[in-house]
Protein backbone atom coordinates (compact mmCIF):
# COMPACT_ATOMS: atom_id res chain seq x y z
CA UNK A 1 0.00 0.00 0.00
CA UNK A 2 2.93 2.04 0.69
CA UNK A 3 4.74 1.47 -2.56
CA UNK A 4 1.50 2.03 -4.31
CA UNK A 5 1.01 5.21 -2.60
CA UNK A 6 4.49 6.89 -3.55
CA UNK A 7 3.43 5.68 -7.49
CA UNK A 8 0.42 7.80 -7.17
CA UNK A 9 2.23 10.61 -5.55
CA UNK A 10 4.89 10.77 -8.00
CA UNK A 11 2.23 10.20 -11.30
CA UNK A 12 0.74 12.92 -9.73
CA UNK A 13 3.95 15.39 -9.08
CA UNK A 14 5.47 14.35 -12.61
CA UNK A 15 1.82 15.37 -13.97
CA UNK A 16 2.18 18.54 -12.52
CA UNK A 17 5.36 19.45 -13.52
CA UNK A 18 4.89 18.95 -16.47
CA UNK A 19 1.42 20.98 -16.66
CA UNK A 20 3.53 23.87 -15.41
CA UNK A 21 6.20 23.57 -18.41
CA UNK A 22 3.73 23.08 -20.87
CA UNK A 23 2.01 26.39 -19.60
CA UNK A 24 5.14 28.73 -19.30
CA UNK A 25 6.07 27.64 -22.73
CA UNK A 26 2.40 28.62 -24.62
CA UNK A 27 1.48 32.65 -24.34
CA UNK A 28 -1.99 33.30 -22.38
CA UNK A 29 -2.91 34.66 -25.56
CA UNK A 30 -2.79 32.04 -27.75
CA UNK A 31 -4.86 30.09 -24.84
CA UNK A 32 -7.78 32.39 -25.19
CA UNK A 33 -7.81 32.07 -28.67
CA UNK A 34 -7.56 28.85 -28.91
CA UNK A 35 -9.74 27.64 -25.83
CA UNK A 36 -8.74 23.50 -26.50
CA UNK A 37 -8.55 23.28 -30.22
CA UNK A 38 -5.03 22.61 -30.19
CA UNK A 39 -3.54 25.51 -32.19
CA UNK A 40 0.06 25.38 -30.13
CA UNK A 41 0.81 22.07 -31.89
CA UNK A 42 0.50 19.65 -28.81
CA UNK A 43 -1.99 16.40 -29.10
CA UNK A 44 -3.73 17.26 -25.76
CA UNK A 45 -4.46 20.67 -23.79
CA UNK A 46 -3.07 20.68 -20.71
CA UNK A 47 -5.05 23.20 -19.08
CA UNK A 48 -8.25 21.13 -19.90
CA UNK A 49 -6.53 17.78 -18.93
CA UNK A 50 -6.00 19.72 -15.87
CA UNK A 51 -9.11 20.64 -15.07
CA UNK A 52 -10.38 16.83 -15.86
CA UNK A 53 -12.04 15.28 -12.32
CA UNK A 54 -12.59 11.76 -11.06
CA UNK A 55 -15.47 10.28 -11.20
CA UNK A 56 -18.03 7.85 -9.04
CA UNK A 57 -20.81 6.78 -11.26
CA UNK A 58 -18.74 4.25 -12.33
CA UNK A 59 -18.64 2.68 -9.04
CA UNK A 60 -22.18 2.56 -9.24
CA UNK A 61 -21.61 0.10 -11.84
CA UNK A 62 -21.11 -3.89 -11.66
CA UNK A 63 -19.55 -5.57 -14.64
CA UNK A 64 -19.68 -3.71 -18.35
CA UNK A 65 -23.54 -3.97 -18.47
CA UNK A 66 -26.23 -1.63 -17.02
CA UNK A 67 -29.96 -0.94 -17.31
CA UNK A 68 -29.78 2.93 -17.45
CA UNK A 69 -31.80 6.08 -18.99
CA UNK A 70 -30.89 8.86 -21.18
CA UNK A 71 -32.13 12.31 -20.87
CA UNK A 72 -31.97 11.98 -23.37
CA UNK A 73 -28.93 12.71 -24.60
CA UNK A 74 -26.02 12.41 -27.67
CA UNK A 75 -22.76 13.47 -28.31
CA UNK A 76 -20.17 13.55 -31.25
CA UNK A 77 -16.81 14.27 -31.19
CA UNK A 78 -14.52 16.37 -33.99
CA UNK A 79 -11.64 14.52 -33.22
CA UNK A 80 -10.14 12.22 -35.84
CA UNK A 81 -13.01 13.86 -38.81
CA UNK A 82 -14.54 12.03 -40.94
CA UNK A 83 -14.34 8.97 -38.99
CA UNK A 84 -15.75 10.14 -35.35
CA UNK A 85 -16.80 8.80 -32.11
CA UNK A 86 -20.62 8.82 -31.54
CA UNK A 87 -22.43 8.52 -28.22
CA UNK A 88 -25.84 8.23 -26.79
CA UNK A 89 -25.59 9.49 -22.99
CA UNK A 90 -26.87 7.62 -20.42
CA UNK A 91 -26.91 6.70 -16.91
CA UNK A 92 -27.93 4.81 -14.03
CA UNK A 93 -31.86 5.69 -13.39
CA UNK A 94 -31.17 7.12 -9.93
CA UNK A 95 -28.72 9.39 -11.36
CA UNK A 96 -30.45 11.11 -14.33
CA UNK A 97 -33.23 13.43 -15.31
CA UNK A 98 -34.61 15.03 -18.19
CA UNK A 99 -32.19 18.35 -16.89
CA UNK A 100 -29.10 16.52 -17.23
CA UNK A 101 -29.00 17.16 -21.06
CA UNK A 102 -31.12 20.55 -21.30
CA UNK A 103 -28.80 23.78 -20.50
CA UNK A 104 -31.82 25.90 -21.28
CA UNK A 105 -32.77 24.69 -17.76
CA UNK A 106 -29.33 25.57 -16.36
CA UNK A 107 -29.35 29.45 -15.60
CA UNK A 108 -29.14 29.88 -12.21
CA UNK A 109 -27.53 26.75 -11.21
CA UNK A 110 -24.17 26.82 -9.65
CA UNK A 111 -21.62 25.37 -11.67
CA UNK A 112 -20.93 22.36 -9.02
CA UNK A 113 -24.10 21.64 -9.87
CA UNK A 114 -23.82 21.45 -13.78
CA UNK A 115 -20.84 19.54 -13.69
CA UNK A 116 -22.42 17.34 -11.44
CA UNK A 117 -25.25 16.61 -14.10
CA UNK A 118 -22.81 15.73 -16.23
CA UNK A 119 -20.56 13.82 -14.30
CA UNK A 120 -23.20 11.20 -13.86
CA UNK A 121 -23.95 10.57 -17.56
CA UNK A 122 -21.67 7.69 -19.65
CA UNK A 123 -20.54 8.26 -23.27
CA UNK A 124 -21.00 4.77 -24.90
CA UNK A 125 -19.55 5.52 -28.13
CA UNK A 126 -18.95 3.75 -31.38
CA UNK A 127 -16.87 4.81 -34.48
CA UNK A 128 -18.92 5.69 -37.63
CA UNK A 129 -18.18 7.58 -41.12
CA UNK A 130 -20.32 10.78 -40.85
CA UNK A 131 -21.38 9.89 -44.33
CA UNK A 132 -23.60 6.77 -42.75
CA UNK A 133 -26.39 9.06 -41.83
CA UNK A 134 -27.11 9.50 -45.97
CA UNK A 135 -27.92 5.30 -45.40
CA UNK A 136 -28.32 4.62 -41.97
CA UNK A 137 -27.50 1.29 -40.46
CA UNK A 138 -30.56 0.16 -37.97
CA UNK A 139 -27.84 1.10 -34.87
CA UNK A 140 -27.77 4.67 -36.57
CA UNK A 141 -31.11 5.05 -36.66
CA UNK A 142 -31.56 3.93 -32.92
CA UNK A 143 -29.33 6.47 -31.84
CA UNK A 144 -31.62 8.80 -33.78
CA UNK A 145 -34.17 7.90 -32.07
CA UNK A 146 -32.81 8.20 -28.44
CA UNK A 147 -32.19 12.04 -29.40
CA UNK A 148 -35.25 13.15 -30.58
CA UNK A 149 -37.00 11.07 -27.73
CA UNK A 150 -38.86 13.96 -25.76
CA UNK A 151 -38.46 12.45 -22.45
CA UNK A 152 -36.17 10.30 -20.66
CA UNK A 153 -35.70 7.11 -22.73
CA UNK A 154 -34.81 3.39 -20.58
CA UNK A 155 -32.32 1.54 -21.88
CA UNK A 156 -29.60 -1.64 -21.78
CA UNK A 157 -26.11 -0.99 -22.50
CA UNK A 158 -23.25 -3.29 -22.89
CA UNK A 159 -20.00 -2.02 -23.24
CA UNK A 160 -16.43 -3.43 -24.43
CA UNK A 161 -14.73 -2.17 -21.38
CA UNK A 162 -14.95 -0.54 -18.01
CA UNK A 163 -15.58 3.16 -18.63
CA UNK A 164 -12.66 5.58 -18.35
CA UNK A 165 -13.14 7.02 -14.99
CA UNK A 166 -12.71 10.82 -15.73
CA UNK A 167 -15.02 14.30 -16.28
CA UNK A 168 -13.54 16.49 -19.66
CA UNK A 169 -14.33 20.08 -20.23
CA UNK A 170 -14.57 22.07 -23.86
CA UNK A 171 -15.42 25.75 -24.64
CA UNK A 172 -18.39 24.99 -27.24
CA UNK A 173 -20.22 21.73 -25.30
CA UNK A 174 -21.50 21.19 -21.70
CA UNK A 175 -18.96 19.22 -19.95
CA UNK A 176 -18.52 15.74 -20.44
CA UNK A 177 -18.79 12.06 -18.12
CA UNK A 178 -16.67 8.69 -18.41
CA UNK A 179 -16.38 7.12 -21.58
CA UNK A 180 -16.56 3.66 -22.97
CA UNK A 181 -16.40 1.86 -25.93
CA UNK A 182 -20.20 0.37 -27.05
CA UNK A 183 -20.52 -3.37 -27.71
CA UNK A 184 -24.68 -2.71 -28.00
CA UNK A 185 -27.71 -0.36 -26.85
CA UNK A 186 -31.20 -1.78 -26.87
CA UNK A 187 -34.00 0.37 -26.78
CA UNK A 188 -36.82 -0.99 -23.73
CA UNK A 189 -39.47 1.49 -24.36
CA UNK A 190 -40.62 2.98 -27.30
CA UNK A 191 -39.05 6.49 -27.80
CA UNK A 192 -42.19 9.09 -27.76
CA UNK A 193 -40.63 11.34 -30.64
CA UNK A 194 -42.39 14.86 -31.44
CA UNK A 195 -44.42 14.85 -34.84
CA UNK A 196 -42.68 17.48 -35.59
CA UNK A 197 -39.30 15.87 -35.70
CA UNK A 198 -40.70 12.93 -36.75
CA UNK A 199 -42.04 14.74 -39.80
CA UNK A 200 -38.59 16.46 -40.75
CA UNK A 201 -35.97 13.52 -40.01
CA UNK A 202 -38.57 11.36 -42.56
CA UNK A 203 -39.14 14.11 -45.05
CA UNK A 204 -35.85 13.51 -46.96
CA UNK A 205 -36.50 16.50 -49.68
CA UNK A 206 -36.31 18.83 -46.56
CA UNK A 207 -32.94 20.91 -46.25
CA UNK A 208 -31.79 20.91 -42.59
CA UNK A 209 -31.60 24.82 -42.49
CA UNK A 210 -35.57 24.81 -43.12
CA UNK A 211 -36.20 22.27 -40.52
CA UNK A 212 -33.94 24.21 -38.21
CA UNK A 213 -36.00 27.37 -38.25
CA UNK A 214 -39.23 25.85 -38.35
CA UNK A 215 -38.82 23.96 -35.61
CA UNK A 216 -36.46 26.59 -33.45
CA UNK A 217 -40.59 28.66 -34.14
CA UNK A 218 -42.23 26.02 -33.09
CA UNK A 219 -40.48 25.70 -29.37
CA UNK A 220 -37.78 23.86 -29.73
CA UNK A 221 -34.65 24.67 -27.99
CA UNK A 222 -30.99 25.20 -29.43
CA UNK A 223 -29.73 22.18 -27.72
CA UNK A 224 -32.28 19.90 -28.81
CA UNK A 225 -32.11 21.02 -32.49
CA UNK A 226 -28.16 20.54 -31.71
CA UNK A 227 -28.08 17.02 -30.72
CA UNK A 228 -30.62 16.11 -33.62
CA UNK A 229 -28.32 17.89 -36.17
CA UNK A 230 -25.87 16.24 -35.05
CA UNK A 231 -27.21 12.36 -35.49
CA UNK A 232 -27.78 13.48 -38.79
CA UNK A 233 -31.74 12.83 -39.05
CA UNK A 234 -31.91 16.33 -40.90
CA UNK A 235 -31.62 17.52 -44.06
CA UNK A 236 -32.13 16.16 -47.83
CA UNK A 237 -30.51 12.55 -47.38
CA UNK A 238 -27.68 12.48 -49.94
CA UNK A 239 -26.37 15.18 -48.15
CA UNK A 240 -26.70 14.28 -44.27
CA UNK A 241 -24.08 13.91 -41.91
CA UNK A 242 -23.59 12.95 -38.59
CA UNK A 243 -22.26 16.45 -37.62
CA UNK A 244 -19.73 16.82 -34.83
CA UNK A 245 -21.02 18.72 -31.43
CA UNK A 246 -19.54 21.66 -31.52
CA UNK A 247 -20.00 22.36 -35.05
CA UNK A 248 -23.79 21.64 -34.83
CA UNK A 249 -24.28 23.89 -31.75
CA UNK A 250 -22.48 26.68 -33.89
CA UNK A 251 -24.48 26.21 -36.60
CA UNK A 252 -28.70 26.23 -35.19
CA UNK A 253 -27.15 29.47 -33.26
CA UNK A 254 -25.67 30.47 -36.78
CA UNK A 255 -28.40 29.47 -39.04
CA UNK A 256 -31.48 30.64 -36.77
CA UNK A 257 -30.00 33.85 -36.15
CA UNK A 258 -28.96 35.01 -39.44
CA UNK A 259 -33.09 33.88 -40.54
CA UNK A 260 -34.03 36.57 -38.06
CA UNK A 261 -31.92 38.64 -38.77
CA UNK A 262 -32.60 38.89 -42.59
CA UNK A 263 -36.18 38.03 -43.03
CA UNK A 264 -37.38 39.47 -39.79
CA UNK A 265 -35.17 42.68 -38.30
CA UNK A 266 -34.30 44.25 -41.25
CA UNK A 267 -37.88 44.83 -41.54
CA UNK A 268 -38.65 46.20 -37.93
CA UNK A 269 -38.58 50.13 -36.41
CA UNK A 270 -35.37 51.45 -35.32
CA UNK A 271 -35.29 52.32 -31.35
CA UNK A 272 -34.67 55.71 -30.73
CA UNK A 273 -32.11 55.71 -27.78
CA UNK A 274 -29.27 54.04 -26.31
CA UNK A 275 -29.88 50.83 -23.96
CA UNK A 276 -27.97 49.07 -21.56
CA UNK A 277 -29.13 45.35 -20.14
CA UNK A 278 -26.82 43.40 -17.68
CA UNK A 279 -26.08 40.23 -16.31
CA UNK A 280 -23.59 38.19 -14.50
CA UNK A 281 -23.44 34.57 -13.70
CA UNK A 282 -20.61 31.91 -13.08
CA UNK A 283 -18.70 35.41 -12.72
CA UNK A 284 -19.26 35.94 -16.98
CA UNK A 285 -19.99 39.57 -16.56
CA UNK A 286 -22.29 40.98 -19.28
CA UNK A 287 -23.27 44.23 -20.70
CA UNK A 288 -25.34 44.35 -23.45
CA UNK A 289 -25.40 47.37 -25.46
CA UNK A 290 -28.85 48.67 -28.08
CA UNK A 291 -27.65 51.33 -30.43
CA UNK A 292 -30.26 52.90 -32.73
CA UNK A 293 -28.71 52.22 -35.67
CA UNK A 294 -29.45 49.19 -38.12
CA UNK A 295 -28.33 45.94 -37.58
CA UNK A 296 -24.55 45.79 -36.83
CA UNK A 297 -23.20 43.20 -34.07
CA UNK A 298 -20.00 43.33 -32.02
CA UNK A 299 -19.06 40.83 -29.43
CA UNK A 300 -15.87 42.08 -27.13
CA UNK A 301 -14.84 39.66 -24.28
CA UNK A 302 -11.82 39.82 -21.82
CA UNK A 303 -11.04 36.61 -20.06
CA UNK A 304 -9.26 38.58 -17.04
CA UNK A 305 -5.79 37.76 -15.82
CA UNK A 306 -5.75 34.35 -13.65
CA UNK A 307 -8.87 32.52 -15.70
CA UNK A 308 -8.70 29.39 -17.11
CA UNK A 309 -7.55 30.23 -20.10
CA UNK A 310 -5.14 33.34 -18.63
CA UNK A 311 -2.96 31.68 -16.15
CA UNK A 312 -0.11 33.61 -15.84
CA UNK A 313 -1.10 36.67 -17.94
CA UNK A 314 -0.22 40.04 -16.40
CA UNK A 315 -2.05 42.27 -19.13
CA UNK A 316 -5.39 42.37 -21.00
CA UNK A 317 -6.33 40.57 -23.91
CA UNK A 318 -9.34 41.72 -25.44
CA UNK A 319 -11.13 39.59 -28.13
CA UNK A 320 -13.72 40.83 -30.75
CA UNK A 321 -15.17 40.27 -34.50
CA UNK A 322 -18.19 41.84 -35.81
CA UNK A 323 -20.87 42.83 -38.46
CA UNK A 324 -21.73 45.79 -40.22
CA UNK A 325 -25.06 46.20 -41.79
CA UNK A 326 -24.04 43.41 -45.27
CA UNK A 327 -23.52 40.84 -42.29
CA UNK A 328 -20.66 38.82 -41.38
CA UNK A 329 -17.62 38.46 -43.26
CA UNK A 330 -16.06 34.52 -42.82
CA UNK A 331 -15.88 33.29 -39.78
CA UNK A 332 -15.59 35.22 -35.95
CA UNK A 333 -12.22 33.54 -35.32
CA UNK A 334 -11.50 35.58 -31.87
CA UNK A 335 -14.73 35.05 -30.05
CA UNK A 336 -16.33 31.60 -32.11
CA UNK A 337 -19.17 30.25 -30.91
CA UNK A 338 -19.55 32.71 -28.15
CA UNK A 339 -20.45 35.05 -31.46
CA UNK A 340 -23.07 32.92 -32.36
CA UNK A 341 -24.78 32.32 -29.12
CA UNK A 342 -24.38 35.95 -28.34
CA UNK A 343 -26.43 36.75 -32.21
CA UNK A 344 -28.92 34.35 -31.42
CA UNK A 345 -29.60 35.85 -28.04
CA UNK A 346 -29.92 39.03 -29.08
CA UNK A 347 -31.87 38.65 -32.71
CA UNK A 348 -34.59 36.68 -31.17
CA UNK A 349 -35.02 39.58 -28.64
CA UNK A 350 -35.94 42.27 -31.55
CA UNK A 351 -37.81 39.99 -33.37
CA UNK A 352 -40.36 39.29 -30.55
CA UNK A 353 -40.58 43.41 -29.66
CA UNK A 354 -40.76 43.68 -33.25
CA UNK A 355 -37.71 46.19 -33.17
CA UNK A 356 -34.27 47.06 -34.69
CA UNK A 357 -31.01 47.92 -33.56
CA UNK A 358 -27.18 47.20 -33.87
CA UNK A 359 -26.29 45.47 -30.38
CA UNK A 360 -22.43 45.44 -28.69
CA UNK A 361 -21.61 42.48 -26.22
CA UNK A 362 -19.63 43.66 -23.37
CA UNK A 363 -18.28 40.21 -21.85
CA UNK A 364 -15.55 40.24 -19.02
CA UNK A 365 -14.78 36.38 -17.33
CA UNK A 366 -13.08 36.62 -14.18
CA UNK A 367 -11.58 33.73 -11.77
CA UNK A 368 -14.02 32.15 -10.98
CA UNK A 369 -15.06 30.44 -14.00
CA UNK A 370 -13.02 27.81 -12.93
CA UNK A 371 -13.62 25.39 -15.99
CA UNK A 372 -15.36 26.05 -19.34
CA UNK A 373 -18.77 25.06 -19.01
CA UNK A 374 -19.92 25.77 -23.12
CA UNK A 375 -21.41 28.70 -25.15
CA UNK A 376 -24.91 27.93 -23.91
CA UNK A 377 -24.11 29.77 -20.71
CA UNK A 378 -23.26 32.85 -22.91
CA UNK A 379 -26.61 32.36 -24.48
CA UNK A 380 -28.21 32.23 -21.57
CA UNK A 381 -26.53 35.08 -19.90
CA UNK A 382 -27.58 37.30 -22.22
CA UNK A 383 -30.58 35.94 -23.03
CA UNK A 384 -31.24 36.62 -19.07
CA UNK A 385 -30.18 40.26 -19.48
CA UNK A 386 -32.40 41.06 -21.87
CA UNK A 387 -35.54 40.15 -19.76
CA UNK A 388 -34.32 42.74 -17.45
CA UNK A 389 -35.40 45.97 -17.95
CA UNK A 390 -32.82 48.31 -19.61
CA UNK A 391 -30.88 51.44 -18.45
CA UNK A 392 -31.84 54.30 -21.35
CA UNK A 393 -29.01 56.88 -22.40
CA UNK A 394 -29.90 59.86 -25.31
CA UNK A 395 -25.94 59.35 -26.91
CA UNK A 396 -23.02 57.02 -26.98
CA UNK A 397 -20.36 59.02 -25.53
CA UNK A 398 -23.28 59.12 -22.06
CA UNK A 399 -23.68 55.16 -22.12
CA UNK A 400 -19.82 54.30 -22.60
CA UNK A 401 -19.08 56.68 -19.86
CA UNK A 402 -21.47 54.91 -17.52
CA UNK A 403 -19.67 51.55 -18.57
CA UNK A 404 -16.19 52.91 -17.90
CA UNK A 405 -17.94 53.31 -14.20
CA UNK A 406 -18.47 48.90 -14.38
CA UNK A 407 -16.02 47.38 -16.30
CA UNK A 408 -13.08 45.81 -14.99
CA UNK A 409 -11.27 46.36 -18.10
CA UNK A 410 -10.70 50.31 -18.54
CA UNK A 411 -13.11 51.31 -21.46
CA UNK A 412 -10.13 53.05 -23.44
CA UNK A 413 -9.39 49.16 -24.58
CA UNK A 414 -12.44 48.28 -25.38
CA UNK A 415 -12.98 51.20 -27.48
CA UNK A 416 -9.32 51.18 -29.60
CA UNK A 417 -10.47 46.97 -29.90
CA UNK A 418 -14.22 47.96 -31.06
CA UNK A 419 -14.93 48.28 -34.84
CA UNK A 420 -18.73 49.28 -33.93
CA UNK A 421 -17.51 51.98 -31.77
CA UNK A 422 -15.17 53.37 -34.22
CA UNK A 423 -17.62 53.12 -36.61
CA UNK A 424 -20.63 54.56 -34.97
CA UNK A 425 -18.69 57.55 -33.74
CA UNK A 426 -17.69 58.35 -37.09
CA UNK A 427 -21.30 58.41 -38.44
CA UNK A 428 -24.03 61.06 -38.24
CA UNK A 429 -27.72 60.29 -37.91
CA UNK A 430 -30.26 62.30 -39.34
CA UNK A 431 -32.09 63.21 -35.84
CA UNK A 432 -29.10 64.56 -34.45
CA UNK A 433 -29.86 67.93 -36.89
CA UNK A 434 -33.41 68.00 -35.79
Amino acid sequence: MILLRLITQAKAFLFECTYLCLIKMISPELCIRCKGKLLCGLSSCPILEKQSRGKSITASMIGNDFIGASPPGFFVSWQNYPKVAVAPLSALPSEVSEMSDLPEKWYGLPQEKIISFRESLLRSYKTMPVSLASNPDYELMDFQEITMSSSLLELEVKLQEKPHNETSFDSFSAPLGPSAKLDKITIIENPKVPKELDYYSSDTDAKSNTALIDLFQKGFPVSVLAKVLSSGALGVKKNRKLVPTRWSITAVDSNISKFFIKEKISESKLIDNYRLFHSKYLDNDFWVMLLPYPWSFEQIECWLPGGVWTQGAKEYHVLSDHELNSGLKGYPTETEGAYFASRLAVAEYLVANNIQSAAIIFREIGQDYAVPLGVWQIRENVRAALKEKPLEFSSLDLTLDFLAKKLSVPIDRYKKKSALIQHFKSQSRISQWF
